[in-house]
């Protein structure tokens, strides 16, 4: 019984990306571990921008830093 948990930045994913996103996770699952789509849970997360981290830095300044 698969459980993924995917976690996103809150920016605006709508709810046919979320659909694709479990759809797609789900086939995968299915296709190269033969796991059953009926008994396989996908969440997704989203987490404020201000609460994730990359590189030691919040998010928006990562950003910034990598797109000068």
């Amino acid at each position: 019984m698969p459980y993924v948990n995917i976690k996103i930045t809150r920016e605006g994913v709508s709810c046919e990306q979320k659909a694709a996103l479990i759809a797609g996770v789900t086939t995968l699952l299915q296709e190269v571990l033969d796991k059953d789509p009926a008994l396989t849970f996908v969440v997704i997360d989203e987490v404020e921008l201000v609460d994730w981290g990359v590189g030691g830095l919040p998010a928006d300044e990562y950003r910034r830093s990598v797109t000068r």
